[in-house]
């Protein structure tokens, strides 16, 4: 049951093709703190850090479009990712923000 929990936090899921969810107008959001924002990050991105992502919640669902998370490991960016899709977000893991650079 753990592992099964574990897996579903962590995968990206099944081949997602991130460049069509961004043509599409899906939002980065980039869950590292500020200061790891700063030192690089997806142009398009939103820095909204993972301990702040439960109150921007509503105001990211407000957008009506889908969501891809990421930061440097892509451990935060599931964690987000689950916080997001309780508040009945669709959203994605995009792991780390510069693997996903390359996949956009």
């Amino acid at each position: 049951m753990m592992f099964e929990f574990l897996k579903n936090l962590f995968s990206k899921g099944p081949d997602t093709d991130f460049a069509a969810l961004v043509k599409m107008g899906a939002i980065i959001v980039d869950v590292r703190t500020p200061g790891k924002f700063q030192s690089g990050h997806i142009k398009s991105a939103l820095n909204i850090p993972v301990d702040q992502i439960r109150s921007k919640a509503a105001e990211l669902k407000k957008k009506q479009k889908p969501v891809i998370t990421c930061c440097r490991s892509g451990s935060r960016s599931g964690m987000a990712k689950s916080i997001l899709t309780a508040a009945g977000i669709e959203c994605y893991n995009g792991g780390p923000w510069n693997s996903l650079q390359q996949k956009i």
